[in-house]
Parts: structure tokens; sequence; C-alpha cells
């Protein structure tokens, strides 16, 4: 008798009923004492996150995405005098940038748009040199009169999460960055890293937890909806990654002693596996874990609770199973768990294909 074939998931299956009150506006009030739902076994725990040393062990390897978020939404204006906003994605050599386009009519190619109160104000201009990554992109190629970092700094906000409804203060610029950010590149942060704190990294390392750092630079495409309902026909966004040489080493040595590789957030799994089914330590990656997908390097993974429909809930769907993690959620929304970017955390272990 032949095996069943397995089961094809559509959008719908990874929809849910979510309460808008669960939705965290604002960070724990210390990272570590956000809740931790342990699902890393049948037997689900409530846990608090400093718990976590005591969930690992000596040997095991935590990765980090080291990637910093930042200001990368700006506002300004057209020649015309009509309103846009600018959300950085990616800068490139010689002061060019490839970003989101708020406005109401997209300006010609050449067009000068001036933000915050453009270069003659203290502020900056930026000149549209066509989209990208092609001339069919949904994002825009622009040239800037600055260093594209610097004026951020400057001039630039916080780019919260579509669903935190306040503007960005300075509790986010200083919350939502984790404690070891590194490489300036995302406009959004790799959220399960946010629960980390120095005295917690502290008792992990006294625990014999071994730590090493990849970098994905997260995109705002981490927010894009899946529209298709047959999940194949969905074109995920693209986001530069790197797996240095010494977290290999790391990785491989870890393997060796028998130790678990534990992912801190669906980022570091997205970098890792890249690297192991494409062969490449850095560049640009595309790749969609729906149901089905081989893990070649994860172990474990500590994840924050993602939106519904979303490629993340398809992504932890596939590492630890589907129906453990759908009966997860039902028990973080019965157990009022917060959700989202400034939301709790949850525990989990790969399931054998």
């Amino acid at each position: 008798m032949s095996a069943s074939a397995p089961r094809a998931f559509t959008l719908s299956d990874f929809d849910f009923e979510l309460p808008p009150e669960l939705i965290a506006q604002h960070p724990a009030a210390q990272r570590s004492g956000s809740r931790l739902l342990d699902g890393s076994s049948p037997t689900v725990v409530d846990r608090i996150f400093h718990e976590l040393p005591g969930l690992l062990d000596a040997g095991d390897l935590l990765v980090f995405n080291d990637t910093k978020v930042v200001k990368a939404r700006i506002f300004g204006e057209k020649a015309t005098g009509g309103k846009l906003e600018l959300l950085i994605e990616r800068v490139l050599p010689g002061h060019q940038v490839v970003a989101h386009m708020k406005v109401s009519k997209k300006p010609l190619v050449g067009g000068k748009m001036f933000m915050m109160g453009g270069a003659q104000n203290g502020g900056f201009d930026a000149t549209l040199l066509g989209r990208w990554p092609d001339e069919n992109g949904q994002l825009f190629h622009l040239q800037l009169s600055d260093e594209p970092h610097a004026l951020m700094e400057k001039h630039g906000h916080v780019p919260l999460p579509p669903y935190i409804a306040h503007t960005d203060t300075a509790e986010d610029a200083q919350r939502y960055q984790t404690v070891f950010a590194r490489a300036p590149g995302a406009v959004a942060a790799p959220t399960a890293a946010l629960h980390f704190d120095e005295a917690l990294l502290a008792q992990l390392e006294a625990r014999g937890v071994q730590r090493a750092s990849v970098t994905l630079h997260v995109g705002a495409g981490t927010f894009q909806p899946v529209k298709t309902e047959n999940i194949a026909e969905h074109t995920m966004h693209r986001e530069w990654y790197e797996v240095p040489e010494a977290t290999q080493q790391a990785i491989a040595e870890c393997k060796a002693r028998g130790g678990k590789v534990v992912a801190v957030g669906t980022t570091t799994v997205r970098t890792l596996e890249s690297w192991a089914k494409f062969g490449q330590a850095s560049g640009d990656t595309q790749i969609f874990i729906t149901p089905g997908f081989d893990f070649k390097v994860v172990d474990r993974l500590v994840t924050n609770f993602h939106l519904p429909k979303s490629t993340l809930m398809m992504l932890v769907s596939a590492f630890a199973g589907y129906e453990h993690i759908m009966g997860l959620y039902r028990h973080a929304i019965a157990n009022q768990y917060r959700f989202f970017s400034y939301g709790d955390a949850m525990l989990l272990t790969r399931v054998k294909n």
C-alpha cells in the first residue's frame, strides 16, 4: 500500500482570528520579561523569556541576525508640492538607494523630490532614476544628494510595522533594535532577538551555550500579504544576507559535537537555509519555506507570533508541524499572549520529515 500524498496547503489554512487588543503596541517593560510559550515538545508550557537558558544545553549554538534597523522612513514633496514618503529599502554605491514610495502620482524618471525641505533648506534631494530591480519592479531607484546612512540618521523615522498605531518615539529608537545590532540596513527588526538583554546573554554564556551571527537585512516585503490562495503562486520578496566564515565553522563544530543549532528568528532561519540550499554564503535570497521544506541546518527556533496568512506562518508550520503550530496559536490567543513585533515569543523544535 503506497503512502498517502502530502497535504496540499492553501492560503486559508494559515488564517486565524486574532483579537486586535492582543497586537502589542509597546514593548514589555524589560526585554527578557516577555512571555515565552514553550512549544518545543508536545506538552505546552507557559514560561517567561528569561527562563530560556534552562531550556538549552551546553554545546548548543544560538545564531542571531545582527542587522541594524535604520531610520528609513522619510517625508518630502515633489516639485509640484505633492506630498510623498520614502521607505529606503537598500543602500547602493554612489549615494544611490532603492526605496518604496508613497505618493498620489509617481514622478517621472529624472524628477526631483525635496526631502525634509530639500538640500536648500537643510534637508536633501532625491532624483528618480527608474524602477528596481528592473523596469517592472515594485521598488524605485533613487540618487540622493548626500550619503544615505547619514541622511537617514539625521532626517529619518523608525519604520515601525503597519500594525503599530503610534508614531515612532525615543523608546522605539531604542527598543525596536536588538542589543547587538551591528550592520545597518534593515527596515524591520529581527523581532525574536528583541527579547535578549545583556544579563540573559551572560547567563547563556555561563551555561555553555555558544553564540554566532548572520546578517539578513529585513525588508518591508516581510509585511507583504500573500494574495493567492494557491501559495505556490506567491512571489517572495528579495533580501540580502551573509553567513560569515566564522559562523559556518561554529555550525560545523556544533553539529560535530551533537549540539543543536538554535535560530533566533525566522530571518535567521531564512539565512541559514538559503546558504545550505543554494551554497552561497552571501547574496540575495527569495527563499519561500512552506510545509514539506527539507531543513538542513536549524534544529530549534525562537520566534515571535506572526500575522495570519503570512509567509512566516507557513515557515513556522513547515518547521514545527502545521497542527502543532495552529494548536500553539490557539493556546496563545486563549491565554492572552501579546502578538507581533513587540509581542511575546515561543520556542519550537523541528519536526522530522
